[in-house]
């Protein structure tokens, strides 16, 4: 049974309160989230999941990166859940010789991220099902949650997304029948052993991504047996099967959009649950943004541009 723990309320910032739970304890990581709400919506509201960036190996909810776009959808009636999970990276230098063979590195490497991977999932479908599972309490209507993440938080969130549309054995840990009514990538890709292939169609997905990031592939990064499929690569597959989606796309920009959007976009972020969420578009939209003057950057990422940008071995 999960343990909860309600701190006391404490103001985020004017008109915002914040509170913090326990949702569970995992191989001695005890996992918390932070609730931010406007107490000025009494009525049931929509809530955005949030899963914050780091490689796996670091990171925190309460990033003061972060709390601005908390309060900006919880001054406008939404409830936003920062989260907690396991890092599976974390002191995987100390763990691996990161001065082996470049092969036997690589596997190494590959063998932990997707462990890593595989655990912020599993805790990122814990905390969705302790939401779910206090919504009455909290006013929270289940049919609007939304999971959000940037840099390795999007993968997390794109991977269980992924997971839950071909009916994955984590998925489990759901309530019955659970799915998001969207989902918003900051700088993600999905990881999969074979090509991305959905058994149903997923959530509408909002994707923002930098064309000559190096941290987490913009198209596709295939390496022996695991691939990392970004945003232009999925978008195909969304086309095909003719499910929702919105692509900003930044040219010449590496991996600053993780964050930048949060800052930078709001109002289309507010524009995408509206449509997508609230008035359930059925829309395909490609935006590009390309800043005037800017030089042009290197495109095309290779596993070793990608393991350095990352691990600095």
């Amino acid at each position: 049974m999960l343990l909860a723990l309600l701190c006391a309320s404490l103001p985020a910032s004017a008109g915002i309160n914040k509170q913090t739970f326990i949702y569970s304890i995992k191989d001695g990581d005890t996992l918390r989230l932070d609730r931010y709400e406007s107490p000025q919506f009494t009525e049931a509201k929509p809530c955005i999941i949030f899963v914050f960036g780091g490689s796996f190996m670091r990171g925190d909810r309460g990033d003061a990166t972060y709390i601005p776009f908390y309060e900006y959808f919880a001054s406008r009636g939404y409830a936003v859940v920062a989260i907690d999970y396991r890092l599976g990276l974390k002191d995987v230098q100390k763990k691996i010789d990161m001065k082996q063979g470049r092969l036997k590195l690589f596997n190494a490497l590959v063998d932990h991220l997707e462990g890593a991977i595989s655990m912020a999932v599993e805790d990122l479908f814990d905390a969705t099902r302790f939401v779910v599972e206090h919504a009455d309490e909290w006013r929270i209507d289940t049919q609007r949650i939304t999971s959000c993440g940037a840099s390795a938080g999007a993968i997390t969130v794109l991977q269980g997304e992924y997971e839950i549309c071909n009916r994955m054995s984590r998925t489990a840990a759901l309530p019955e029948g659970f799915n998001y009514a969207s989902v918003i990538s900051f700088a993600g890709c999905i990881f999969s052993e074979s090509t991305v292939a959905w058994q149903t169609a997923p959530a509408p997905i909002l994707f923002f991504h930098g064309d000559a990031d190096k941290n987490v592939p913009y198209d596709k990064l295939k390496f022996l047996r695991f691939g990392m499929y970004g945003p232009k690569q999925i978008v195909k597959y969304l086309n095909e099967m003719q499910s929702p989606y919105c692509f900003y796309s930044v040219e010449n920009a590496e991996h600053e959009i993780a964050t930048a959007p949060m800052h930078h976009h709001l109002a289309e972020i507010k524009i995408f649950l509206d449509k997508f969420v609230d008035g359930r578009a059925t829309l395909f939209l490609h935006t590009t943004e390309t800043a005037i003057g800017k030089p042009e950057m290197k495109k095309k990422l290779k596993l070793k541009d990608c393991l350095k940008a990352n691990f600095s071995y």
